[in-house]
């Protein structure tokens, strides 16, 4: 991958690029080393459990560079009505069975804490050897729940983010960095 060039034009309702595609990588990169260190040596299968729409991106590329023999799964949930974060709703459930395993949620960001904490609750409840936690993007200013995340990838402020997974509207989900959007009316 060229990292020396230029980042395109933003689109008008975009503020600013708050994490570049270089960091990004790097940062998975880490992750995965760190991820493949603690479940090395442990007994039983790995799921990677990815919350759709936006973990999509970053579960394969950690994924690609992690060196533990895993399987992936998905989860789709919705969480926001009318764009304030509400009851958690279950769309779509996983398909492998996760007793007896070890279980990585992997989710684009947290906000509330509310989606991450209906998971792993949920998860618990199918007997697996372990239940941990990742996301890209950490929001501590809105955290409603007390939640233990495992990884981390960044910290960021309480601003919308667009980006590498992260839509608005199904839009900018392909970007390959995290963009601040402008404050959206209405």
């Amino acid at each position: 991958m060229n990292n020396s060039l230029s980042i395109p034009p933003l689109a008008k309702d975009l503020v600013r690029v708050l994490i570049d595609a270089a960091t990004i990588e790097r940062r998975v990169d880490e992750l995965a080393r760190q991820i493949t260190e603690d479940y090395q040596n442990l007994e039983g299968d790995l799921i990677l459990v990815g919350v759709l729409k936006g973990s999509f991106i970053f579960i394969a590329d950690l994924a690609r560079k992690m060196m533990k023999k895993h399987v992936i799964d998905f989860i789709a949930l919705s969480s926001y009505d009318g764009g304030t974060s509400g009851n958690v709703r279950l769309l779509m459930d996983t398909r492998e069975n996760m007793e007896n395993k070890h279980v990585l949620i992997v989710e684009d960001i947290l906000d509330s804490g509310n989606t991450l904490d209906y998971l792993t609750r949920s998860f618990m409840t199918r007997s697996p050897r372990s239940v941990k936690t990742a996301v890209l993007l950490d929001k501590p200013e809105r955290h409603e729940v007390d939640i233990k995340v495992d990884y981390i990838g960044f910290t960021i402020p309480d601003v919308w983010v667009v980006g590498y997974g992260l839509d608005y509207n199904e839009r900018y989900r392909t970007l390959p960095y995290i963009a601040e959007m402008k404050p959206q009316e209405g």
